[in-house]
Order: C-alpha cells, then structure tokens, then sequence
C-alpha cells in the first residue's frame, strides 16, 4: 500500500520540481511512512511521485518511482498484484523475463508492461491498484485503477501563476500542496454529496478535479488540455489529448455469468469455497505481519475461517467493542475466534473515545464524507496497526452475495404497497414517521426475539423512519431504492448558488448489463457494487487505514469470486428472507450456525443520540443560522427545520444531518472558497 502523485508543468523551474513533488510526497506520507521517491522528465515537464509503505520485497529493490528494465517505462504504483508469481511464470515461459533485481509486484508489473502492453497486463492482473505510467518512448502518460476502486486516483487541473497544470494523486491533500491550488468548491458534486453522504465519481469536491472511475484507463497523449473539461469524462469519451477507456466491465461478466448459472446447490458452495480460499491464500502473501477484522458476522467470519485453515499458526484477528450494549458486537467476534482458534484482539471503546475521532475526520477523508461508520472503522484500523501491517476484510460480501437489509425488504414491501396510490403511500410514510423511533425499536426487539436468527431487523426505529421518508416519493420499486440510498431527496433545492443549479445525474442512472439482472434484487446488487461500495465501503476503509498506514485487502473482491457468486441463481443468495445463502453454507462447514445467525446491525455507532446530548453545542455551532448564511452554501431553512425535529425526538434525522455537519466540518478545515 502506498501513495502516488505526480504533475505535467513544463513551466515549472527546473529548481523547483524537486521541491514541489516533496511537498506532495510529504502530504501523502501516512500513505507510505517507509520511503519516499521522485522521478522527472525534464523535457515533458513530467513528474511521478511516490510514497512507499513496504510489503512485498522490504529491500531497496522495491523503491519507486520505478523504471523498467529498459527504461522504456516509469511506474509509480499504489496496491498489490496478488498473481505477480504466476505473472514472472508467465513471462519466463514466454522468453520475456527480464534477470529480476528483486522480487516485487512493482517489477513484475513493469515487465508485464513491456511485454503485454498495459492494457492487458491490467486484465491479467488480479489485485488492487492505482497506477501512473510515462511512456518515454511515447511521450505518453497513462492513470489506470483496479477493477472495483480499492485504491483511489484523482487527476485534474489547477493553476498555478496564472498557468495550468495537470496533476494526479491518491488523496486530494497531495493535489492541494501544488503551489498556487485554489480550486473553488464543485456545488453540483455538493449535491451528489448531500444525496448519497459520500461524492461519488467521476465527481471531486473541487471544481476541474475528477475521480477516475474504477477499472478505467486515462490516456494522455502529447502535452495535456489548457484547462479542465466542463463535465468529467466517462469511459468512451475524449477531451483533446485525454481519453478514458474501461478496461474491465463489472456489466460483462453479469451478463456472461447470466448464461451459465451454477444449479447444483452442493456444487455452487464446493466451488464458492476453492475460490474463496484461493483468494484469501493470495492475498495473505506479505513479507510483513498479517491479521483480519473479525466482527463475528458471516463475512469476517468466512474470511477468518479461511485463513485459519490454511495458516500453521493461529492467525491474529481484531474487534473493536463499544460501552453502548446495543452497538457492541464484540462477544460474537469473541466467540468466533474461540472457535476457529484465532488469536484475537479486542480494543473496548468509550463514546468519549469514539467521539474524539471527530475533529480528525475532514482531513482523513480529504473530501465531505458522511458515513458514520468511518468512526469504528478508523478505531479497529488503529488497533490493528498496533500488531499487524496488512489486515484482511469482509468487505463487499453484502453486495456479491446479498446482504443488505435493502435487498430483502425493499422488495417485499413494494409488493405489499405497490396497490395502493401514490397520495395513500404518502400518507402511510407520514403514519410510520409518526411512530417515535424508540417505539419502532421497542416493536423490534419483540419481533427480534420470536423471529429465527438473522431474519430480524436491528435498530427497527431508525430504518422505519428512513423507510417513512423514501414512501413519500417512492413511484416505482427502483424510485424506492434510489430513495433508500438518500439522503436528502431535492439536494439541489438546499445548496445555494447565483445560477439555476441542477444535481448531475449520477452513475446509478448508467445502463444496466444486457442480461442477468431482470430480478430488481439482483438490480440492486450491481448498482450497489458500482457505485456504494467504491464511492463509499471502500472509500471508508481505504482512508481510515490508511490514516494508520495499515494496508487492508478484500478477498470477496478477487474477480473469480465475484464472477462466480454472478453464477449463482437469486435463490442461492437469498432465500426466506435471509441474504448471504450460499456464502452461509460454506461458513457452516467452519462455524456453528449458532455462533452467527442474529439480526443484521452494521458497523455503527449512536451518532443520532451523541448530537442530541454531548455533541450537541458542536453541532449547534455549525448549524446555526448565523453560520449557514455566513458560509453561503446551504440554505438555512430546511436544515434547521430538520434540526429541530431530530433534537426533540419527533423524527429521526441523524444520517441527512450528519451530512451537513461533516461538509460543514470539511469546509471549516479545510477553508475552500465557494
């Protein structure tokens, strides 16, 4: 795991150019902590920066920026290929190895590249990446991002003296170091932003910067544009000298794993298991010390499981348990561990603890981000830390294999209500919203308690609020879902600005693959995987670990296991109202079902009661009317009206709320002009 960055000024002094990549270097130094490294091509104006946290090949041989054996290419790289062994395998049977000066997945990398070319070294490649490449034969800059967006890369332009520049980074703080960066804030992103808590791509934060999407490739060929584009530019499209191109589609394979289902259930699971243990054995080569999360739910627990199984020694593994009962699930980690034999590591928080993360929170994440969730993830990341280098997640198990609550109910309600008007729906949102949240929670644990294992609903209270809300503007079940997956339902309407301002269409409204998708259960689970899970899981757990400088890994995410899971028939990932069948099924083979089966309660913590009580004053200090005018970027009214309702207990506001708080926050940090 490391940093990248780099600029295109040929302007810039010669003098100077060290100076500033260094000062980029240092901002992305929680990113690699074990080296630094910078490269120039003075005749393009090309600089590549890197920032190194060492796991495979501790030696100088792995130092980056790093050239090719012929020097053709230059490399800074930011992930792991898990395959690199099978890729050198490769390339000696095809006469290509190169006499290896180390035995990184850097090298590899670039050998591959001079062999295959980088496109196709990327789909041979099985990992996690954000890569920049100069060609210096082509004069030819190449930004390329894994297949789900694990790793993050910005690009964009600033100006600098009045004259532009090009540059790219992991994290937005790298790009601000530029001297002279004064990017104005992006007021349709803050939209995005205020619909979904997170900004998802291609969008930044700030005007002329842009996300590259996951498994994309941007070409630049010759000197790039004078200025940014008016709209970022989508996979297909060309600005200029700049193109974007996908390389990998997530569509493709649905489509492709649509015509050859799996129907054997006992197959699908033997099979599910080769390639889930496949995985985790890839991702557990580290020439450093290696643990897990452990949660004690069905997707921590398999990948533990996993792991013990192949390892000679018990394998450590990390919880982070909290003071409030109802968001402490750090017994069930325990127990899981016991059973598999892990050794395992609890860190027990206190609300005052979990709270002073906070303040940290807008210079972690870089950009407004508002899944509250960032704040335990950040905690079990730092207790990692303190032991391992490298700590393997559950992550994106819910969106592979069915998790979410979303794709169980969301369903099963519409068929319910679907008969009804649209004026009765609306109606009965305002019944449920009515209902105080902590009445909701007092129904659910009763139903909790007569209902078997994992078909019950934690935190009924909040979520049947949130349910309230999204009826009121349900039409449609795919109206109901993008409603679950909001925030605020006119964003526009609250943001400011001097222009008529329209909230820009977001990839949720790209086209759905040609085939395997006709179930709105499994329609969710591809636009969930392409959007919520790199917008926002792996955005959270990229910073948060990075914050540390822990590299985590995400074995659900090997794309064998995902194209296998999209063989898999609905019924063998949901079933009776329960996600996850067939990833269950090889649990059990490792863990009592006694051990996992309860409601599904997320990672979270009780941010809408801490806002109420001791975070109230800083909450109050950032909403204030005084405040939102002076800051000119909301309007003030109907957040205040929110305000009001959540603190008196009337409704149950906490996620739409706490988006405006963390822009606030970010804004404040970070003091970007509007």
């Amino acid at each position: 795991m490391c940093g990248v960055a780099g600029f295109i000024d040929r302007a810039l002094p010669s003098g100077q150019r060290e100076q500033v990549a260094l000062r980029m270097a240092t901002a992305l130094a929680h990113r690699g902590p074990d080296d630094a490294g910078t490269w120039f091509d003075p005749d393009a104006g090309v600089a590549l920066v890197h920032r190194r946290l060492a796991i495979v090949d501790l030696s100088a041989a792995g130092h980056q920026p790093m050239a090719s054996h012929t020097g053709r290419y230059v490399v800074s790289f930011n992930g792991e290929i898990y395959n690199h062994l099978e890729l050198r395998e490769q390339l000696a049977a095809a006469g290509a190895a190169p006499v290896w000066r180390g035995h990184s997945d850097t090298e590899t990398l670039l050998a591959a590249i001079e062999h295959w070319g980088l496109r196709q070294t990327l789909t041979k490649s099985i990992g996690m990446f954000a890569i920049a490449v100069w060609d210096r034969t082509e004069r030819r800059l190449w930004l390329a991002r894994d297949r789900f967006g694990e790793k993050p890369l910005y690009y964009g332009w600033t100006s600098s003296a009045t004259r532009p520049v090009f540059l790219f980074a992991s994290e937005l703080k790298a790009l601000r170091a530029y001297p002279g960066f004064d990017n104005a804030v992006c007021r349709r992103a803050v939209t995005q932003f205020l619909r979904f808590s997170v900004i998802p791509a291609p969008r930044s934060i700030h005007r002329g910067i842009f996300k590259l999407e996951p498994s994309c490739l941007l070409r630049i060929d010759g000197p790039p544009p004078a200025t940014a584009p008016e709209e970022p530019l989508r996979p297909g499209e060309r600005y200029q000298s700049i193109s974007i191109e996908r390389w990998w589609s997530l569509g493709e394979v649905v489509a492709r794993a649509s015509r050859d289902p799996i129907r054997d259930e006992q197959e699908a699971v033997s099979m599910l298991e080769a390639s889930l243990s496949e995985a985790v054995k890839a991702q557990s080569l580290a020439d450093v010390p290696l643990g897990a999360f452990l949660s004690g739910g069905v997707d921590s627990s398999a990948i533990a499981a996993m792991m013990q199984r192949q390892a000679s020694q018990p394998v450590r593994t990390f919880t982070v348990g909290f003071e409030e009962v109802a968001y402490d699930e750090s017994r069930h980690a325990r127990a899981v561990a016991e059973h598999l034999g892990t050794q395992h590591t609890e860190l027990f928080v206190s609300a005052a603890e979990a709270r002073a993360v906070i303040p940290s929170l807008p210079s972690m994440y870089d950009e407004p981000f508002a899944d509250s969730s960032q704040i335990p993830t950040y905690l079990v990341c730092r207790a990692a830390r303190q032991h391992v280098t490298v700590a393997l997640s559950g992550d994106a198990g819910d969106e592979v294999f069915g998790g979410y609550n979303r794709y169980i109910w969301g369903p099963r309600i519409w068929n319910r209500l679907s008969w009804m008007p649209y004026q009765a729906r609306q109606a009965l949102g305002g019944v449920i919203a009515r209902v105080p949240v902590s009445a909701w929670n007092a129904v659910g644990r009763s139903a909790n308690a007569v209902l078997p294992g994992a078909h019950g609903v934690a935190h009924v209270g909040h979520k049947m609020h949130k349910l309230a809300s999204k009826l009121k503007h349900a039409r449609s079940l795919d109206d109901l879902y993008l409603g679950l997956v909001s925030e605020w339902e006119d964003p526009a309407s609250l943001v400011q600005s001097a222009d008529p301002l329209e909230e820009p269409r977001s990839t949720l409204h790209d086209p759905l693959p040609e085939a395997g998708v006709n179930e709105p259960e499994l329609r969710m689970m591809y636009r969930d995987s392409m959007t919520y899970l790199p917008d926002d899981i792996l955005c959270k757990v990229d910073r948060a670990a990075m914050a540390t400088s822990l590299e985590t890994r995400v074995p659900y995410l090997d794309p064998r296991v995902v194209e296998l899971a999209w063989r898999l028939p609905l019924g063998m990932r949901i079933r009776e109202q329960q996600g996850k069948w067939a990833l269950r099924q090889l649990l059990y083979r490792h863990v009592p079902p006694a051990l996992i089966e309860r409601p599904k309660s997320g990672f979270g913590i009780p941010v809408g009661e801490w806002i109420r009580g001791p975070l109230r004053p800083w909450a109050e200090s950032l909403l204030s009317t005084d405040r939102l005018k002076a800051d000119a970027m909301f309007r003030p009214e109907p957040i205040r009206q929110r305000w009001k309702e959540h603190v008196s207990g009337v409704r149950d506001h906490t996620s739409s709320i706490w988006t405006v708080l963390m822009f606030q926050a970010w804004i404040t940090e970070n003091r970007c002009h509007p």
